[in-house]
């Protein structure tokens, strides 16, 4: 049995994961018998144990995230004593890890020295990718408060997983983040609002919808235009559209269909980037097939569970944009995939890479 620590850290809370890795999977995506390998390839890590721990902080100076990941290393070598120094590696995966904390190659490397085992981080993405995938290459689109899509070749016929991660959206709700929540909320209440004038009178439901959660329209910009945390307040709305969209109203149920596009398109954006048949200075932005490495995609995060009319919009338009590729369920969560991190940085398989992974 192979122990790992893994650590998943996101804007509302962090944990900590004891597991048990074993030999699954050679990580070139050929899997062996046993529970939890994910169809067509890869594997899900088993969870032993798990602890909860504090959520980020964001302040003037930036993130308290490599604060967190000192304190969930020292709670888990105090929960678990007896089992902690069979733990051969460390993965984490933090959200903001890379533009809002210091660089992490410096509190890894003492992270390291302390325990005596590696440690390597990653951006959330990187960890959301390796569990829904099980380890395995293709593209996966996150749908939460944002959105981002990420893509990887796999690892080559020596196991190694090169610098090859590749990225499209994650742009913050003000620019970007399509088919998040965020994007959803804020795409809602427009409509809602254009009902209120009197331009269009299909935002009915979804401006009761809203005077409900927020109040009377007037008050709106009051309550977002002045918070940091509208990202998330926003994303709050999408709640309310799911629930129009299963009492069938049609302008909800377009909207949630719609955000199943956009995190397609992103998803086959992200796969393109990394395809290795043709340059990518060749490459459009419409119906290209992603490389043979890289046509498994998947949706993941919690908006991906808002309702079939989203669903259905990933899967439709995925196909649209390139009959070759396969769409798969997810194998695991982030948690499995901060498992599968440890274990790929404890057998020396992974390359560093600017501002996505670090070991």
């Amino acid at each position: 049995m192979t122990l790992i620590l893994g650590i998943d850290i996101g804007g509302t809370g962090s944990r900590a994961a004891l597991g048990d890795v074993g030999d699954a999977t050679d990580h070139r995506g050929n899997a062996v018998s046993r529970p939890g390998i994910a169809d067509g390839g890869g594997f899900v890590p088993r969870i032993i144990d798990q602890l909860t721990g504090p959520r980020i902080e964001i302040g003037p100076s930036g993130s308290n995230v490599l604060l967190v990941v000192r304190e969930l290393v020292r709670t888990a070598a105090e929960t678990w004593p007896e089992r902690f120094p069979e733990v051969s590696g460390i993965g984490i995966g933090a959200t903001g890890i890379a533009s809002l904390a210091e660089d992490p190659s410096d509190v890894l490397g003492e992270i390291s020295g302390e325990v005596g085992v590696p440690a390597v981080a990653a951006i959330d993405a990187v960890t959301a990718h390796l569990g829904a995938l099980g380890g395995a290459g293709g593209a996966i689109s996150v749908l939460g408060t944002g959105a981002i899509a990420i893509a990887h070749p796999g690892p080559d016929a020596d196991g190694k997983w090169s610098a090859d991660w590749s990225r499209a959206d994650g742009w913050g709700h003000l620019f970007g983040d399509r088919g998040g929540g965020a994007w959803l909320g804020r795409h809602g209440l427009e409509l809602a609002l254009r009902t209120h004038d009197g331009i269009d009178g299909r935002g009915r439901v979804l401006l009761e919808a809203a005077t409900r959660r927020f109040g009377p329209p007037a008050s709106w910009p009051g309550q977002f235009y002045t918070r940091s945390d509208r990202a998330g307040v926003l994303a709050e709305f999408a709640a309310d559209i799911a629930d129009a969209a299963r009492a069938d109203d049609t302008v909800a149920i377009d909207l949630l269909r719609e955000a199943g596009q956009e995190a397609a398109r992103s998803a086959l954006a992200a796969a393109r980037s990394v395809r290795t048949d043709t340059d990518s200075s060749t490459v459009a932005t419409e119906a290209l097939p992603a490389s043979n490495s890289a046509t498994r995609i998947a949706l993941t995060g919690g908006v991906a569970a808002a309702g079939d009319h989203l669903v259905e919009g990933f899967r439709a338009e995925a196909a649209r944009l390139d009959p070759t590729i396969t769409i798969v369920e997810p194998a695991g969560g982030p948690l499995d995939g901060a498992l599968t991190l440890g274990h790929l940085g404890a057998s020396g398989t992974l390359d560093a890479q600017d501002k996505v992974l670090w070991t």
